[in-house]
């Protein structure tokens, strides 16, 4: 597709990227326009609704990175808005972007490299789905400790972009900490690697650190390498219904919990892995309610309309948690400091909310609203500190601002 001819679009929406003339009738909803249908004025011509013109972008889904790269590099020459498209299961997240010309899909980037069973890594491309990726390392009696919300669906690349986990961080940590090797396509059409399983890296950047929780903002993810794990000889999830005391007496048992999760409520669930002595006789002290693992399933396919996410140091969560509206629904992870809120307060609240995490050394990030609620509130909160260095980062690899503009802080 030739990307030269198309003309830079000024405003978008997340979900659709569409293009507005006027403003749309009550009740029209214009957020998911159907890239694939083509209306009679041409595959990317304008589509009238009323008072309101809206302008599909260019859905490119190449089946390489470096046709990805090229399409990339083809798209910033022209000064094209470029939104990179994973699973969209974090699409709401961050800031609405300012343009969207193009819609980058890497989905069809979805084999698995290499997988070195002895080695104990994993190498895939961005695309692959995490559920697809499992399913290929359990043949091994191995895994990958990622347990998003909102799932399933979600794919590695897009993981990686937004940072996202679940419950089992508390264990295994976040996947920077068993990220071993990462490859990016950048507007200038090249392909850069770091890590591990290194091709060719850019001088003076640590290229892990640089795009994981970036949102696709400086390059885009095109494939990775982990350290995977094997599977526990014992998994067992225990409930209670005691509140914070309980989250006390699973932090303190004599095998710290793989995961654990408060509700607004005062349930509790812990997970319990490792060797089944030590496993059973830990949940035999608790003499907690077992659980089927389906729970987790459960509760990993969470994503409200309007969500946050609450990040502070641990010892400020439980009094940050009692500051929240009488009635709020919420579910946190107590040994990491971590908070998902679903969000049914006004703007003022969110405003009020954050203030007070943030008073408390923390962050509070929207995770999906309504465009209008996001751009009220802000996705993000108070400028970071290191606002400069982001935007010198921004400079050096995206000078041109065409990778999801406006989308993240920078």
């Amino acid at each position: 597709m030739d990307l030269h001819r198309r003309r830079p679009q000024r405003h978008a929406s997340r979900e659709g990227c569409v293009r507005r003339a006027g403003h749309p009738e009550p009740g029209q909803d214009l957020s998911r326009p159907n890239a694939s249908s083509h209306p009679s004025g041409g595959p990317h011509g304008p589509r009238t609704r009323g008072e309101v013109v809206v302008t599909a972008p260019s859905v490119e889904k190449p089946a390489s990175a470096e046709e990805l790269a090229r399409v990339l590099h083809e798209a910033a020459s022209s000064k094209l808005a470029v939104v990179p498209v994973g699973g969209r299961r974090a699409s709401k997240m961050g800031d609405p972007v300012e343009r969207c010309d193009v819609l980058l899909h890497t989905t069809r980037l979805d084999r698995v490299i290499e997988h070195s069973q002895a080695d104990m890594v994993v190498s895939v491309e961005a695309g692959i789905k995490l559920e697809s990726l499992q399913s290929e390392l359990a043949k091994a009696g191995q895994f990958l400790p990622l347990d998003p919300f909102n799932s399933p669906g979600h794919t590695i690349g897009g993981l990686l972009a937004t940072g996202w986990t679940g419950p089992l961080r508390l264990r295994f940590g976040s996947p920077r900490d068993y990220l071993i090797g990462i490859r990016v396509a950048l507007p200038d059409g090249r392909l850069a690697s770091g890590g591990g399983r290194v091709v060719k890296n850019v001088s003076g950047y640590d290229m892990m650190k640089l795009h994981y929780g970036a949102l696709g903002s400086l390059g885009v993810i095109v494939a990775a390498s982990f350290k995977v794990f094997p599977r526990p000889l014992r998994d067992v999830t225990v409930s209670s219904q005691g509140g914070w005391a309980d989250v006390d007496r699973a932090l303190s048992t004599p095998i710290a919990p793989s995961a654990l999760e408060l509700f607004s409520g005062g349930r509790v669930l812990a997970r319990y892995t490792g060797s089944p002595d030590a496993v059973n006789r830990v949940v035999s002290e608790l003499g907690w309610r077992p659980e089927d693992d389906t729970v987790w399933t459960e509760h990993g396919g969470r994503a409200p309309d309007r969500w946050a996410r609450v990040a502070v140091p641990r010892s400020e969560l439980r009094r940050v948690l009692g500051t929240f509206p009488s009635g709020a629904e919420w579910w946190a992870s107590p040994g990491i400091g971590i908070a998902h809120w679903s969000v049914a307060t006004d703007a003022s609240s969110v405003r009020e909310i954050r203030s007070t995490v943030e008073a408390a050394g923390g962050t509070l990030a929207l995770l999906a609203a309504p465009d209008d609620f996001t751009r009220e509130v802000g996705a993000w909160g108070a400028v970071p500190p290191t606002l400069d260095v982001q935007r010198r980062l921004k400079q050096a690899f995206d000078p041109g601002g065409v990778l999801n503009p406006g989308r993240f802080v920078v």
